[in-house]
């Protein structure tokens, strides 16, 4: 049976491969259960909603910079969700996911809309954590098989060019 002729082509054709590749990956009980946490964390941005309010506790004199950087990755998400209700682009339904979602739509990735903010905003605090633990999330997305590559890469230029923006306003100036 030639299967060429029911694969997608081009760029888009690519998007499938890559989550296959990255879903098969996921047969892996450790990987599975690690993409399962990652995703679970960064579901509405949790993970770094909370990263920001424990920075504003312990690192006192920038409390206000961990707020600031937190109502940037807020921000972000919510810039992203805004976009993935416009595009409404669907999900990957040639893999099985690994984890549920909120939503059926797809593009951009609210989880790497986020991570990428908080990257940015946490990482200029000198966060050194936040991001090798955003990337993990963004790619979580795609081993769960609920993301293609382009909307993870799309969400985390969004958020970064967010958090980027909003650098200024961040570290005490106006915005």
């Amino acid at each position: 049976m030639d299967h060429l002729h029911d694969r997608p082509q081009g760029p888009y054709g690519m998007d499938h491969r890559i989550v296959s590749a990255l879903r098969a990956c996921g047969a892996d009980p450790r990987v599975a259960g690690a993409t399962r946490i990652l995703s679970w964390a960064g579901e509405h941005g949790a993970v770094w909603l909370v990263t920001g309010i424990a920075g504003a506790v312990v690192d006192r004199p920038r409390r206000g910079a961990w707020l600031r950087g937190t109502v940037l990755t807020a921000g972000a998400h919510a810039a992203g969700s805004l976009v993935k209700r416009v595009v409404r682009r669907p999900r990957p339904t040639h893999v099985e996911p690994l984890v549920g979602t909120v939503g059926r739509h797809s593009f951009p990735s609210s989880h790497a809309t986020s991570a990428a903010a908080a990257a940015v905003a946490f990482g200029a605090l000198g966060s050194r954590a936040v991001p090798p633990l955003a990337a993990a999330v963004c790619v979580s997305r795609l081993v769960a098989g609920v993301h293609y590559p382009s909307d993870v890469a799309a969400g985390a230029a969004l958020g970064a060019l967010t958090a980027r923006l909003g650098a200024r306003w961040m570290a005490g100036g106006r915005a």
